[in-house]
């Protein structure tokens, strides 16, 4: 899947006198990435588990996406790797007892993500190619 939001009739970009203004509402990169989990644990068909994983390497490029599980990559990325949670609801049980206390022996940091914002919206509509998603429904 490809969206290219710089097209110029875009409504992300906003042009005066020729040139490109910076937005100021873009994600920064946490955002984006917890966005990505958050997203993919939407796939999970069972509501008891609803978990996405999102890989990225140093230079921020996402390197592996799944839900209710690690991708497969992860095994080889997490030996330098920063593992940032969204909740931590299950805090007290000895399952993620178990899992801190591995995450600590193999000198791996982990740290509960602080979102700047309550929501991210996703709204297919609001990018609009000549009408396309016009008879589409939500």
């Amino acid at each position: 899947y490809l969206l290219d939001t710089n097209a110029p009739t875009s409504p992300v970009n906003c042009c005066r006198g020729g040139k490109t203004k910076k937005r100021e509402d873009y994600l920064e990169w946490p955002e984006y990435f917890m966005a990505v989990a958050f997203l993919s644990a939407q796939r999970s068909k069972d509501p008891s588990s609803q978990v996405g994983a999102c890989i990225v390497n140093q230079e921020n490029k996402i390197v592996g996406i799944g839900y209710n599980g690690m991708p497969n990559e992860c095994d080889v990325l997490l030996h330098q790797a920063e593992v940032v949670y969204l909740s931590d609801k299950y805090h007290d049980t000895p399952e993620m007892t178990a899992s801190r206390r591995l995450l600590s022996m193999a000198k791996i940091e982990y740290r509960q993500f602080k979102p700047k914002r309550t929501e991210i919206v996703i709204d297919f509509s609001s990018i609009n190619f000549s009408g396309a998603l016009n008879g589409a429904t939500k």
